[in-house]
């Protein structure tokens, strides 16, 4: 257990050192190494709790901290839910590393790099095997430092630099939140031991506690507070803004960091600290609501995106709302299972999106694509795994389905037989899944069908870029009407034509494809399954509910077959206005240009925040800046001080003109003055 945690960190640390002195291949042998290693490690235990051989274990490291009552060892836990993130994180991560040997091969400062996917994946590691809160918020706030790190890797591209400042900033306001919620649950508790805690919090249920100056349900004061950091962590409505944003980064960070593993930070602690919640109905059913909203909104702003990063950004968005919702209506094991076939379709979207990228220069939008499968067939056929996984194809009543399909109707079908607020969640569940399956075919049919868009004219020159770090470029949104019936566009230098990925970049495509297609009928008996999940869950903290489980195989049909009928809805729209009448995309816009630009602007978030919080911080900024610090405390102090000395230099030097007479008339007049004083004091 010790070589899976502190492996990646022994690799980042020399990695880091080393740096160009090292070079680069040594670097990348370290890493992913370490990391490989990690994986094959991670697998066995995995399994073992699948298989109901392993109960939970705490591997001790050393004694952290003591204080009075204050206890905080460093301890490695290790349970079902743990195995669960090991074998997510480790997996993804290590495939990352390899597929980044490709794509960032002429990137010439590959050591640094993979030194910071290998302390991610440390700090990621640290959060999951967390046995109590202040280790837990140590990895939290390191996979934070480490997406900042990562997320501006291109430091010298402004765009780059401004999405890992807002990473940060918005993440710390959710952070606030879940220090709140840490510094609450030790004043209560007396303990900051995720055991000691979830065993003594349904003593808690009723009671009070004083909060802003009123009584509110303890509990529940103590739940959305650190709800609140899951939202920031995990991108939900409200603190999501700095997700699409992130894809500035280089693409295997977007596969990495914000599609399989910190984005799940926040679903995996509200799943650890399950029975807490399970203490307060409103706390749960702000997690609905919360959680179907965010779903509901990332899926109809995915819809209209172009860049092919960012609509697999929004989709992850859309993901993680299922996620929650489902820990929301009391499914945890539905929201884990979720969790962990999400991580392999959408690491194979991302690492997919990376390796079209790659086959067209750099170009993002989807606008300039089209007839891609024959030029780049491997990765058309893994990106097609991964839309079948993650629009949830299978057939209802039977073992035929992708990973999606067994893990995503199982939320929206608990969400059913929950009731109260899980209907709601099931209905935007529906409708998001609609959406989901339109704007996934869409770029589907956009990228790999269709006439080709990127040969034949002198389009964008600057879509010619250096591998130094322009993985993204900005085109105007407003610029073209969504519809893909113009012109053909060459993509870079006269000449250039799309072409394969190299085998270092393919392998985890096709690993990774396996993983979309066989996840979830291979797994979910041990998930979802009332009497398997409850077997497996049993040796963790989750608050598994087997009646629940139960109840979500007993809904009616129609509830059964619903996500397949809007999956195949959605696909037959996206066919019907990308293949078959292209000019359908640009009627509707022109028709509903409200709707879509709404859409298009993401719903004016970044706008209204703008509006209400930049702005008015800029403008505070500059008083403070021009009327406090230059206007008052450099004008009456250091200013101040320098113009009075200059002032009584210029005083002064009137008096030295060099002639005796006048020295001699001051000596005189001081005399007078100090016999005068003399003669008045007796």
């Amino acid at each position: 257990m010790l070589l899976i945690v502190f492996l990646p960190l022994l690799a980042a640390i020399i990695a880091g050192l080393g740096n160009k002195a090292l070079g680069k291949l040594p670097a990348k042998l370290i890493t992913t190494g370490a990391l490989f290693v990690s994986c094959a490690l991670s697998w066995p235990i995995f399994l073992s709790y699948v298989a109901g051989d392993a109960g939970p274990t705490v591997v001790p490291v050393l004694h952290w901290l003591s204080s009075g009552s204050f206890e905080a060892a460093w301890e490695l836990r290790v349970d079902a839910l743990t195995a669960v993130m090991l074998v997510v994180v480790t997996s993804v991560s290590a495939l990352v590393h390899l597929y980044s040997w490709g794509y960032m091969d002429e990137e010439p400062d590959q050591p640094r790099f993979f030194a910071y996917l290998s302390l991610f994946t440390f700090a990621m590691l640290m959060l999951v095997t967390a046995n109590n809160l202040l280790q837990m918020f140590f990895g939290w706030e390191g996979v934070g430092l480490a997406s900042y790190l990562l997320i501006g890797f291109w430091f010298r591209k402004p765009s780059a630099s401004a999405a890992a400042i807002k990473a940060f900033v918005v993440n710390r306001v959710g952070d606030l939140g879940f220090m709140l919620g840490i510094f609450g649950t030790y004043l209560v508790f007396d303990t900051i031991s995720i055991p000691d805690i979830l065993a003594a919090a349904p003593g808690m249920a009723g009671s009070t506690i004083g909060f802003l100056g009123y009584r509110f349900d303890t509990m529940t004061v103590l739940c959305l507070l650190l709800f609140v950091g899951a939202c920031g962590k995990s991108a939900q409505l409200g603190l999501h803004t700095w997700l699409p944003d992130a894809m500035e980064g280089p693409t295997p960070v977007s596969a990495l960091i914000h599609a399989a593993t910190m984005v799940t930070a926040g679903v995996f602690m509200v799943c650890r600290l399950s029975p807490m919640f399970e203490t307060s109905e409103t706390a749960l059913a702000v997690v609905t609501y919360v959680g179907a909203a965010t779903c509901l909104f990332a899926a109809t702003v995915g819809t209209t995106q172009n860049d092919i990063k960012r609509v697999i950004a929004y989709s992850t968005c859309s993901q993680l709302g299922y996620m929650f919702f489902a820990a929301g209506v009391g499914a945890y094991g539905a929201a884990m299972f979720h969790l962990f076939t999400h991580a392999f379709f959408k690491a194979l979207l991302f690492l997919g999106a990376g390796s079209v990228i790659h086959a067209m220069h750099h170009e993002q939008d989807m606008r300039y694509y089209g007839a891609l499968r024959k030029e780049i067939p491997i990765t058309f056929w893994a990106m097609t795994a991964g839309t079948l996984a993650i629009t949830g194809v299978g057939i209802p009543g039977t073992l035929f389905g992708f990973a999606g399909f067994f893990s995503k109707d199982s939320i929206i079908e608990s969400a059913y037989a929950a009731g109260g607020p899980g209907t709601t969640a099931f209905l935007i569940g529906i409708t998001a899944a609609l959406l989901t399956s339109f704007y996934s075919w869409r770029l589907v049919f956009l990228t790999f069908f269709g006439k080709a868009r990127w040969a034949g004219s002198e389009h964008i020159q600057h879509a010619v870029h250096d591998a130094h770090g322009h993985d993204s470029h900005g085109h105007d949104d407003h610029a073209h009407d969504d519809h893909h019936g113009h012109d053909a566009h060459a993509i870079g230098t006269a000449g250039y034509h799309p072409h394969e990925s190299p085998l270092v970049m393919l392998i985890p495509l096709i690993v990774l494809s396996i993983g979309a297609v066989a996840a979830g009928f291979v797994f979910h008996h041990a998930f979802i399954d009332a009497e398997g999940g409850a077997q497996f869950w049993a040796p963790s903290t989750l608050a598994f509910d087997a009646h629940l489980m139960h109840a979500s195989h007993e809904v009616p049909l129609w509830v059964k077959w619903s996500p397949f009928a809007v999956m195949a809805t959605g696909l037959m729209i996206a066919y019907m206005a990308y293949i078959r009448h292209t000019d359908w995309p640009a009627k509707f816009t022109a028709q509903f240009h409200v709707l879509y630009d709404f859409l298009l602007n993401k719903w004016y978030f970044d706008e209204l925040y703008d509006m209400l919080f930049v702005k008015p911080a800029f403008a505070i900024g500059r008083f403070f800046w021009k009327r406090g610090d230059e206007g008052t405390i450099d004008r009456f102090g250091p200013n101040g001080m320098a113009a009075l000395v200059v002032a009584g230099g210029r005083l002064t030097r009137r008096l030295q003109s060099g002639y005796l007479y006048t020295y001699a008339l001051v000596m005189l007049l001081g005399l007078a003055a100090a016999v005068t004083w003399a003669i008045t004091v007796s």
